[in-house]
């Protein structure tokens, strides 16, 4: 009989789009979920600085074209584990959509050595710098383009 469970990284990006749905700035809605081992370490998704007003009720504080009031879901996921104390070195990282250049340089920099995206947002950088810095990246929307 065939194992008829989702992949694990199926499993994760599925859990990175549940924590999506609590993001507050409605421009786009993303999820993160850091693992180990199998092991959920942290999430995070875009929203506000915490205590201030979100883009979904005061408005969107644009620059550049960019909504600038909220914090990425990456960078929260990165901040939830440093303020729990919990490491994620060696970690990898399951996202909603690809890293930003800033979001690619925490996560470079937190030690995370995979990260794995389910649709291209935005910064092609990440492609050509995550081979040179070893960093595996997974593309898992299905489409080939953006996988090169």
């Amino acid at each position: 009989m065939a194992d008829s469970r989702v992949s694990w990284d199926e499993y994760f990006m599925n859990i990175a789009k549940e924590v999506a749905t609590r993001a507050t700035c409605d421009r786009k809605h993303v999820g993160a979920v850091i693992v180990r081992d199998r092991t959920i370490l942290s999430t995070g998704y875009n929203g506000s600085v915490r205590g201030l007003g979100h883009c979904d009720d005061d408005g969107h504080m644009m620059e550049d074209g960019h909504c600038v009031r909220t914090i990425h879901a990456e960078s929260n996921a990165i901040i939830q584990a440093a303020k729990n104390g919990t490491a994620i070195g060696e970690a990898g990282i399951y996202v909603t959509a690809s890293p930003c250049w800033n979001c690619f340089k925490m996560i470079v920099n937190a030690g995370i050595q995979r990260i794995a995206f389910g649709e291209f947002y935005r910064d092609e950088r990440i492609f050509e710098i995550s081979k040179t810095l070893g960093i595996e990246l997974v593309d898992l929307s299905g489409d080939a383009a953006a996988a090169q």
